[in-house]
């Protein structure tokens, strides 16, 4: 006959049934509130540094665009706030100026994105293939103009284009060609070209980082196959870093949509240009010059929206494309 003995406590006092799954509950618990813990720590700082440059100045401007600055008396009485309620919004939807500001920025996306994301894309191809020599020169060579200030860059480029000034338009009429590079036809291609030669080398940086992450096998394999080098770079590589191109082209339209710096430097040298030639511009001139604070922060507010539907639609289209092209496979 055996017998079993009870077990005990470390005091020696027989343990309870059931004693002994409460330090393994309390240790789970303890390990979540550690895990807890530490994520509250590592997420603090990000969401103190959201709240400081985004939730408070877009708060603020969502409350500024519901008052108006007000002065009673035909402009003689003291000036006072008043609630406007959605009128700004309605001003500046209504507004032909802030309509043509979109209309612009719009051709400028249609033309500014697919030459930056194909050009950027094929330069980092080029360099991944080895066609260029002295691999890392070329990089620094083509990275160098994305740090130089984009106010330092309008600057440069409004000297080569603004005639009397440029060596380049001189040299062309020397030829007997008379070209305006700030003319009606030509003044949206013209800053397509400053936004294009600052930006270009930083975003063919970023592929050229997702190429070198393309598993050699895979290369090797096509090349096996029989795929050529324009094959491989067009089938093979460009699929595989899909997520990057896509987050270029997320960015670089965010980007375009807030256009200002170059048009407001070249609005210096070419009437082509108005005060209110970018929704950024109608801002600045809404609040700087009309001193219109509630219409600035309504046509602030209107471009947030626009930004954040276009970004939306853009991660839809590409997660659901990305989805049909997968189940093709």
């Amino acid at each position: 006959m055996t017998t079993t003995t009870p077990p005990v406590t470390p005091t020696g006092a027989p343990r309870a049934p059931g004693d002994g799954a409460r330090p393994a509950h309390r240790v789970r618990k303890v390990a979540r509130r550690r895990e807890l813990g530490a994520c509250a720590a590592l997420m603090t700082p990000f969401l103190l540094l959201l709240t400081l440059v985004f939730l408070i100045p877009v708060g603020t401007a969502v409350w500024l665009s519901f008052f108006q600055e007000d002065q009673p008396g035909l402009g003689f009485g003291p000036e006072r706030t008043i609630f406007v309620g959605l009128r700004s919004y309605a001003a500046v939807l209504t507004d032909p100026t802030f309509l043509a500001g979109l209309g612009t920025v719009a051709l400028y996306c249609l033309v500014y994105i697919p030459l930056m994301v194909v050009g950027a894309l094929a330069l980092a191809l080029l360099l991944d293939a080895g066609v260029v020599r002295l691999r890392s020169w070329a990089q620094l060579g083509l990275f160098l103009p994305h740090a130089v200030p984009g106010i330092i860059a309008a600057l440069i480029w409004l000297y080569l284009y603004t005639p009397g000034l440029s060596p380049v338009i001189e040299l062309l009429g020397r030829a007997d060609i008379t070209v305006d590079l700030l003319g009606v036809h030509t003044v949206l291609p013209s800053i397509v070209n400053i936004a294009l030669w600052s930006n270009l080398g930083y975003n063919m940086v970023v592929f050229y980082a997702a190429l070198q992450a393309v598993p050699r096998e895979v290369i090797e394999a096509s090349t096996v196959d029989g795929a050529g080098p324009v094959r491989t770079a067009l089938q093979v590589k460009t699929p595989l870093v899909r997520a990057s191109i896509v987050m270029v082209a997320m960015f670089t339209l965010i980007w375009a949509l807030q256009l200002f710096t170059e048009p407001m430097l070249l609005s210096q040298s070419t009437p082509m240009i108005n005060s209110r030639f970018s929704p950024s511009m109608y801002i600045y001139d809404a609040a700087f010059t009309r001193n219109n604070y509630g219409l600035a922060a309504a046509a602030s507010v209107i471009l947030l929206l626009f930004t954040i539907a276009l970004s939306y639609g853009v991660t839809r289209w590409t997660g659901r494309a990305g989805a049909n092209e997968e189940a093709a496979r």
